[in-house]
């Protein structure tokens, strides 16, 4: 399924969606597009929000941020287009901000992300850090044990999670065992260099920030050089079922995710979903929290327009703050303080197969708090919900 630009009709409501189908970050963005592309072709086929179809103005930024920058631009000026769908990375998302904050557009962000951000003009539907990097510290840190080494790609998002993640460690009465950065397209040199780090400094767990292909290469390295998962797991936050498909399951076994969203999911949401996904994409292509989250947000944006009946920035948002919707990975709802949405944790460990049994999940789901204002350090998340082993 393809969404491809075409002749403005006067009754269509425009909206842009820029995701990269290409460069280091193609497989995580795809699949975001795939989201995206699934739902706004369900309403179209359903006659569109209000009989009017939803016409889409698509570009791949090739995961550079200075491309996002300019084809946001180009979205809100050559193209009239108020309302994006778009961006993974926080770099590509503080890329585009300036331009959808300095023409008054709306972003919809379907990453998760390190949080202590808001704008009027996005509503975040990832996962913020209380409802992901929580649980997961304690996981771990209870589970695996206390020596948690921090590595990651070099950019904000790595490095604030990692900062989120020393202070939940230590809170438990962990310790940091070593932290360290590789570049974006780390070579497998470098990736190699940084795996004998880790095997100097002997951690119980490793936490990882790696993200896009240099994330697929450090997976397969750190099989091939003998780490063995069972007694010393990664444990990351964007690791998903795409990304485990190209590097190959068998070298993922045992490896840990905190996501809101797997696949393995039994819920009746998330059957429609995969059924619909498998007709429009083939029953090979995995689903993921990438494209569970943009199809949700998808979704969530359809209501508001429904209610708004305009694409106007504020009408939009006002209509939006508070809406709920039974979303894939269960219920969600925009938060109407801070533009973020009430998700539920989960951990996942993957299996065989590639796709992640789910050790643990809280009860419900959780306020996003972006800026940790009222989220206990050390606080007892395992309690919520009984841990499998």
């Amino acid at each position: 399924m393809e969404l491809r630009p075409r002749q403005a009709a006067r009754d269509a409501w425009r909206v842009g969606v820029l995701f990269s189908r290409s460069g280091p970050m193609a497989i995580t963005e795809s699949e975001h597009f795939f989201g995206t592309a699934l739902a706004i072709e369900e309403f179209n086929r359903a006659g569109g929000i209000l009989g009017r179809e939803i016409e889409v103005i698509a570009y791949d930024p090739r995961s550079l941020p200075e491309i996002y920058r300019k084809m946001a631009d180009r979205l809100l000026t050559d193209d009239g287009v108020s309302v994006i769908f778009g961006g993974s990375t926080s770099a590509e998302r503080k890329a585009v901000l300036p331009a959808i904050e300095r023409r008054n557009g709306l972003l919809w962000y379907p990453s998760l992300y390190e949080g202590f951000e808001y704008s009027p003009n996005v509503i975040y539907t990832g996962a913020c850090p209380n409802q992901n990097s929580f649980p997961l510290a304690e996981y771990i840190v209870r589970k695996y044990g206390p020596r948690v080494y921090l590595i990651g790609s070099d950019y904000i998002y790595p490095r604030e999670s990692n900062r989120i993640m020393r202070d939940l460690v230590e809170s438990y009465a962990g310790q940091v065992a070593g932290e360290q950065y590789v570049p974006m397209e780390a070579s497998d040199a470098e990736l190699t260099r940084a795996l004998e780090l880790i095997r100097i400094r002997s951690p119980d767990v490793v936490f990882s920030t790696i993200v896009g292909r240099t994330a697929q290469r450090f997976y397969r390295l750190y099989a091939q050089r003998g780490f063995d998962p069972a007694r010393l797991p990664i444990a990351s936050l964007t690791m998903a079922e795409g990304e485990l498909h190209e590097i190959g399951s068998e070298f993922c076994v045992g490896h840990l995710t905190a996501a809101s969203y797997f696949g393995s999911l039994e819920s009746e949401s998330n059957k429609r979903f995969k059924s619909a996904f498998a007709r429009a994409y083939g029953a090979d292509q995995p689903v993921s929290m990438w494209s569970a989250s943009a199809y949700a947000q998808v979704k969530l944006f359809a209501k508001a327009l429904a209610q708004a009946g305009s694409l106007d920035t504020q009408r939009l948002v006002d209509a939006a703050l508070g809406h709920s919707l039974d979303a894939p990975e269960g219920p969600v709802q925009i938060d109407a303080d801070n533009n973020h949405v009430w998700l539920t944790p989960r951990i996942g460990r993957v299996r065989a197969d590639g796709e992640f049994d789910i050790v643990w999940e809280s009860k419900g789901p959780i306020k996003p708090d972006p800026y940790l204002s009222v989220s206990p350090i050390g606080g007892r998340w395992l309690t919520q919900e009984a841990a499998t082993a």
